[in-house]
């Protein structure tokens, strides 16, 4: 994700995160710290090659700091959802992570985003406790999932297949 990405993907993220969307000013933050030799973070946009120049439909960003990844945001646009392209996402962050030397990676997810859930289940996230009312101005409850290195010294990014996928949102 670079900066000119900002604005379709603030289209996305209004669409699919109504009450608790981030801010062009969260996501410009974020991107401050996702390039050069001091990077913290990885931003990834997905898009449709030739669609509307390249329409965006999905990104996903992770935060990494003394061995430990976490998953800042995963979304999908709706027409997409069923494609596989959450896993997609997914598999970039953990390659990610391993770059970064993560020993494990740490997410939230909505409670009642069962789909976001099972996604991360089948990459081998386990929950691991509850954050209440999380999620503002809704003040929904954030399960809290981590995943662990695999004994390769990498993550066990795509150990399942993304296939049966019914697309993903997640938000933190």
């Amino acid at each position: 994700m670079r900066w000119w990405d900002i604005e379709p993907v603030m289209e996305l993220e209004k669409d699919l995160f109504p009450e608790d969307a981030w801010s062009r000013g969260m996501f410009w933050s974020e991107l401050a710290h996702a390039r050069g030799p001091e990077a913290t973070r990885r931003y990834v946009v997905a898009e449709v090659p030739g669609e509307s120049a390249g329409r965006i439909v999905g990104y996903a960003g992770l935060v990494a700091s003394g061995g430990q990844g976490d998953v800042q945001t995963i979304a999908v646009a709706r027409d997409h959802w069923g494609t596989g392209l959450g896993s997609r996402l997914l598999t970039e962050l953990l390659r990610a992570a391993t770059a970064f030397e993560c020993v494990e990676v740490m997410l939230e997810c909505r409670v009642d985003n069962v789909r976001a859930q099972k996604l991360y289940e089948r990459f081998g996230f386990e929950p691991i406790g509850v954050r209440r009312g999380y999620y503002q101005p809704g003040s929904v409850d954030a399960l809290v999932m981590r995943l662990s290195t695999a004994s390769d010294g990498g993550f066990a990014a795509g150990s399942t297949s993304p296939n049966g996928e019914q697309g993903t949102e997640s938000h933190d």
